[in-house]
């Protein structure tokens, strides 16, 4: 059984008044990626995490762990 990746974007984003659809135009992928990161049922690549860090003026260790 896949474990689900712990992190806080969605309250991250919240907190920058982005929604899922603004974040997902400024990192290049589908909202119901940007959704499935939110629920823990999808780990972003390295650079997917920096993008969407970086997005939000946050390191990416604010968001992920």
């Amino acid at each position: 059984m896949k474990k689900k990746s712990t992190n806080n974007l969605q309250e991250t984003r919240s907190s920058n008044n982005i929604s899922q659809k603004e974040l997902a135009e400024k990192v290049n992928v589908s909202i119901q990626t940007i959704q499935s990161i939110e629920k823990g049922k999808y780990k972003p690549s390295d650079s997917l995490a920096f993008n969407i860090a970086n997005s939000l003026n946050k390191e990416v260790t604010d968001i992920f762990s």
